[in-house]
């Protein structure tokens, strides 16, 4: 039940950071208004449902090394979260390498002649001097060797990023693919991954029965029971400011007057878009300077059965678009409704308006069932039927200004008094759901508890070092994620 006479917190997008907050602050008696501007909860980590199939949007392993949020998934879902196993591989060169990797497969896989040369190369990169991560290049090519970088960094990321790798600042990697060498990763592959010590190697991962997307309606629905107010269908068109303060958001229409406090999680450029009055120039200038990379998914029901036993595989071919498959049965069996059909998902990364995005639904399941024959993966006469789902603003790209575009967006925030950025778009930091609601408990308590936590700082690679007493400190939280892994650093 709401405190009487408190003002109401409104927070901004019903993503897994915005519901976190609502959720803590209807659980402390506070009152809350999340706003969405969707017709579904979850944001980026949604789960949608077609026909009874289940579709999850980039993959989302609940793994991670913050006690806080671990407790708090468990607490809101309890008895539904399955234990799941881990399996992916990669598809390079016309063959499936296991990931984590096995020494005996690489060694099988690779042949002794390329392995040698990777290993030389290794070895040239460890002693060379004066190294600069200037860029995934440099950061990868310094750590691993550049036959290793060209073999299996190159061409991927190419397709994820749609720029060359080099345009892609080192932060990203630094963050993304933490706690992995090319000795750790060596080391797992002949003697495995023992405690999970390498989070980018574990072996398995919590998953919700029903899908992320049951996470995410189960908190919306226990918001609603504290007596919060989640409403859907509701964008944010104009954020009224005065003398340092949020003072109304407008939102379809309607003016919600007087907030006591506000939570975002909007992309920073819609923040600064929506301000009223407007922001200086330079703070506009540097909004509209941000970029980043689209994503969709084209899912497929396949006559059949499942095309493979994995999570998801990753396709380092060239020769398709396709950047990533995913089984959905392998996440759940509850995913897919008819044990005589397989659903997988196949993931390709574009920007918002190329020909990908702008392609109809028909020819979008036409591309991905002839990339599904051509990778060899079943005949295109056996898709029965498929759907595509587009995601905007899926993952905020670090490229050379990003950086200082940010700070100049911060710098105009912080005057800002009774406002909180928080989540992926939120701080243009590319965490993951568990990073995430974990900004969002800082914000919180920030409010409740009148600590003075730096939102800004949660998942920086200088502060939450990824070792052993991340089990012991919570704000050192490490989760398990899809692109943290040497060979296939893909979004999630």
């Amino acid at each position: 039940m709401a405190t009487e006479n408190l003002p109401t917190t409104i927070v901004l997008g019903g993503g897994p950071a915005g519901l976190t907050a609502g959720y803590l602050l209807g659980k402390a008696g506070r009152d809350v208004v999340v706003l969405e501007a969707e017709d579904q909860v979850g944001g980026l980590a949604k789960t949608v449902e077609v026909d009874g199939y289940r579709f999850d949007l980039g993959g989302h392993r609940f793994f991670t090394k913050s006690i806080e949020v671990d407790t708090l998934w468990h607490e809101v879902l309890g008895e539904e979260f399955l234990l799941r196993p881990r399996m992916s591989r990669i598809y390079w060169n016309k063959k499936y390498l296991d990931y984590p990797l096995r020494g005996g497969d690489v060694i099988k896989k690779l042949g002794p002649i390329e392995l040698t040369r990777c290993t030389v190369s290794y070895l040239r990169a460890a002693l060379k001097r004066g190294k600069v991560d200037a860029s995934l290049e440099d950061w990868v090519t310094n750590r691993f060797g550049k036959r290793l970088y060209e073999l299996f960094f190159k061409s991927y990321n190419e397709k994820v990023w749609g720029v060359p790798p080099s345009e892609i600042r080192a932060e990203w990697a630094a963050q993304r693919i933490k706690g992995l060498s090319f000795f750790s990763a060596a080391k797992a592959a002949f003697v495995g991954n023992k405690g999970n010590k390498v989070k980018s190697l574990i072996s398995e991962f919590n998953y919700p029965r029903f899908g992320p997307g049951q996470m995410w309606d189960a908190m919306t629905a226990a918001i609603e029971e504290q007596g919060g107010d989640v409403r859907l269908d509701t964008p944010v068109e104009r954020i009224q400011i005065k003398d340092g303060r949020i003072v109304a958001i407008v939102s379809g229409g309607e003016t919600i007057q007087t907030p006591g406090e506000v939570i975002s999680s909007l992309p920073l450029r819609n923040v600064v878009e929506m301000a009223s009055p407007p922001a200086p120039q330079g703070v506009i200038d540097a909004a509209r300077g941000l970029r980043y990379r689209d994503f969709l998914t084209v899912a497929l029901v396949v006559d059949g059965e499942d095309l493979f036993p994995d999570n998801w595989i990753y396709i380092h071919e060239p020769g398709v678009r396709v950047g990533r498959i995913q089984n959905f049965r392998s996440w759940s069996p509850w995913m897919v409704p008819d044990p005589e059909k397989s659903c997988v998902g196949l993931e390709y990364f574009c920007f918002a308006g190329d020909d990908l995005w702008t392609m109809s639904d028909d020819d979008l399941v036409a591309l991905a069932s002839r990339e599904l024959e051509q990778l060899g993966l079943t005949a295109q006469s056996k898709v029965e039927r498929g759907f595509a789902i587009r995601v905007p603003k899926a993952y905020p790209i670090y490229d050379g200004d990003y950086a200082e575009r940010v700070a100049t967006i911060r710098a105009w925030l912080d005057g800002i008094v009774n406002l909180q950025q928080v989540g992926r778009n939120g701080l243009h930091r590319y965490n993951n759901s568990d990073h995430s609601m974990l900004t969002a408990m800082r914000a919180v308590d920030n409010l409740l508890a009148g600590a003075h936590h730096d939102i800004w700082e949660v998942n920086v690679e200088s502060v939450y070092h990824e070792t052993d007493v991340a089990d012991e400190h919570p704000y050192r939280a490490a989760p398990e994620t899809p692109e943290n892994h040497a060979l296939a650093a893909s979004p999630d």
